[in-house]
């Protein structure tokens, strides 16, 4: 990201951050403290990595914790981080969805910033609970939907607010995967038996997973704010207790008039796709497509003209796409820099929160409001295919 103007949070120094979860061999936890990183904003000081503590205390040091601070659990970690002078200013919590809500109630409750991996959490009563915690809290709550600080997806949220499909109609979701084809979760695949299980992962498989990543993908760019659905759920690999495949039909709140209309596909049994996700929005005066697989293009086609490849920090490219790109057009960014931008921009708010002073308006993260939504877009979905793919109220 490009820091220019951002003197103020760089003479407050980095950010002390801990992290719940992501101890050795835990992906997602590496990916965090890669994006934390990269903007260098943030640095790592404690952390509660495992729930097993002689996992918790080898993955400390593995990192170079000072080893006074690498806690058995997170609790104990909030407590005694909250009494120290240089104790951390925020939290990443990178564990199973079902620890989501109590780690971050610690933390909250402590004035301590929370960055957490979505969903928000694994029921939507304990959503419920911590949106309301979070509302309470003097601390932040910023939720790493990731995608959603891709450049060139802040581009076509630019480009259709200010006008320039018109107005939306139609919003299409793709997001297809393969790694659960097979029963992965039975042959010693920790991430595929969390996911699978619903006591960790909670009422959606592959719409909690990446569903939820569609659908707020979808609902950023397009600015539309969903009513309704029909949902369609499978489990097609025998034995599987959550959904792998989901077909969902949307019917979004009236806009300027106009009623609009979309689908979301999210798979994880689609043999030939790695992490297909994709999203297109079609409104009066044209269209826009952007696909992860090539994130740094963006398709836009006026209506009657020729489509037009707009690329990042390239002609056409616009301020909101630029402010989080770093390098020069024609150098790919991808997802550890579309992470770090959330990261990034986690850190102008608290920087902005703790010296009271305004937030640059350009400034976006995912909050515990957008955790909300994507709970109750994973709720309806249940309740929907449980109906025989009625259409439900979310």
């Amino acid at each position: 990201m490009a820091i220019e103007g951002k003197a103020d949070g760089i003479k407050l120094g980095r950010i002390r951050l801990g992290m719940v979860g992501g101890g050795a061999g835990a992906f997602i936890g590496a990916v965090h403290r890669m994006a934390a990183r990269l903007d260098d904003r943030f640095t790592l000081v404690a952390g509660a990595l495992s729930s097993t503590p002689e996992k918790a205390q080898a993955s400390g040091r593995d990192l170079g914790l000072d080893p006074a601070r690498i806690y058995s659990d997170y609790r104990q970690m909030a407590i005694r981080e909250a009494k120290l002078k240089d104790g951390i200013e925020a939290v990443a919590i990178v564990t199973p969805n079902h620890v989501h809500f109590e780690a971050a109630r610690e933390f909250l409750k402590r004035g301590i910033h929370v960055i957490c991996d979505k969903p928000l959490t694994s029921t939507l009563s304990d959503a419920r609970k911590l949106q309301a915690l979070a509302a309470e809290s003097d601390a932040l709550f910023i939720l790493t939907h990731n995608y959603t600080g891709y450049p060139m997806v802040r581009q076509a949220r630019a480009m259709v607010e200010r006008g320039d499909i018109g107005t939306v109609r139609l919003v299409q979701i793709e997001y297809p995967q393969d790694w659960l084809t097979d029963a992965v979760e039975k042959s010693g695949s920790k991430q595929a038996e969390w996911r699978t299980d619903p006591a960790r992962s909670g009422a959606g498989g592959s719409t909690g997973d990446i569903g939820t990543h569609g659908y707020n993908l979808g609902a950023f760019v397009s600015g539309l704010e969903l009513d309704e659905l029909a949902a369609d759920l499978d489990s097609f690999v025998e034995g599987r207790a959550l959904d792998d495949n989901a077909h969902v039909l949307l019917r979004f709140k009236e806009k300027d008039g106009v009623r609009a209309k979309g689908m979301l596909w999210c798979s994880q049994v689609a043999p030939g796709h790695e992490n297909g996700l994709q999203v297109r929005v079609y409104g009066t005066k044209g269209g826009l497509e952007w696909t992860q697989k090539d994130p740094n293009y963006l398709w836009f086609t006026r209506h009657g003209e020729p489509k037009q490849l707009i690329t990042r920090m390239g002609a056409g490219a616009l301020a909101e796409a630029n402010r989080v790109s770093r390098i020069p057009p024609g150098h790919p960014e991808g997802y550890l820099e579309g992470f770090a931008n959330i990261y990034t921009e986690a850190a102008e708010a608290i920087r902005a929160k703790q010296s009271g002073a305004a937030l640059d308006p350009a400034v976006i993260y995912p909050t515990v409001d957008d955790g909300m939504k994507g709970m109750i877009f994973v709720d309806a979905c249940v309740r929907s295919s449980k109906k025989n793919g009625a259409w439900v109220k979310v």
